[in-house]
């Protein structure tokens, strides 16, 4: 079988994952909805703690008595509206600095690359950690954290996009018929690093996911009451001997989000290779 149908074999596959994810993200969308008109979140009833599933609550009650699916599909809201910040800052702030340090060099390029082999030198999580407990806890110290760790990637891989698209006749060309920097970056070099921040962003968004939700876990992220998914896994961890499925749900949860991230990644890298080789 030829490296193309290989390809769009996965291609189909990914596309058949998406088509899933989105139908249960809209069905958790509208049971969201009608679940918190009927649940308040954050409301507690001791007397109800540990409930079983039942009708008025479909996924039992947590030792608080807290309607579980209810704030699960709040965490959902909250984990992803997280992840979406975070991602977006990153984007923000990174896709500027490396077309301004691949197209300038010079001084600003030295100072962008010592700091990016700075940041580069330890893992991501062990910098948001660190960065995170010199903060202090919450969860808008935790985004902060995140994206400081995350621009540098963005902006890197830009920078390698545009010192290697310089170096072409057609930039060449609109220099010397007098385009501005500005209209250089966004008619001539835009087009080539959308691409490649599409599919870095999809597997970032994963990575992001994860990384909110474990230090959430640990107390570096969002505090209780807030429902997000890796909180409601600290607050279900001493009772799962006796009410396992409080862990799985957030659990699960953020293992089919991820999930679903790759999957694009997947999708949306071989929908912009453009040096794929057909062999047969």
């Amino acid at each position: 079988m030829s490296v193309m149908a290989l390809s769009q074999k996965k291609i189909k596959k990914a596309k058949v994952w998406l088509i899933g994810i989105i139908f249960l993200l809209v069905m958790a969308a509208v049971a969201y909805t009608f679940l918190y008109l009927k649940h308040d979140a954050a409301m507690t009833d001791v007397g109800n703690r540990l409930a079983s599933p039942s009708g008025e609550h479909p996924m039992g009650t947590d030792h608080l008595g807290r309607d579980v699916l209810t704030r699960l599909m709040l965490g959902f809201r909250l984990t992803v509206g997280y992840s979406v910040l975070a991602l977006g800052a990153a984007v923000i702030i990174g896709v500027p600095f490396g077309l301004l340090a691949g197209l300038k060099k010079g001084w600003i390029d030295r100072i962008f690359m010592r700091v990016a082999d700075g940041f580069l030198a330890f893992p991501d999580t062990v910098i948001a950690i660190v960065l995170s407990g010199l903060l202090g806890p919450g969860i808008g110290n935790l985004l902060f954290a995140i994206v400081l760790v995350k621009w540098v990637n963005y902006a890197r891989m830009v920078r390698s996009t545009v010192l290697t698209e310089v170096q072409k006749d057609y930039i060449t060309i609109a220099r010397i018929n007098g385009l501005s920097t500005v209209s250089i970056m966004r008619k001539h070099l835009l087009p080539h690093i959308v691409g490649n921040v599409l599919v870095l962003a999809s597997l970032d968004f994963g990575k992001i996911i994860l990384l909110i939700s474990s230090l959430s876990y640990i107390g570096l992220g969002a505090q209780p009451p807030t429902p997000e998914w890796g909180a409601m896994l600290n607050e279900s961890r001493p009772y799962f001997q006796m009410n396992p499925e409080m862990m799985v749900y957030p659990g699960l949860a953020i293992v089919v989000v991820v999930l679903a991230a790759n999957v694009l990644g997947d999708y949306l890298r071989d929908k912009f290779d453009v040096k794929k080789e057909v062999q047969p």
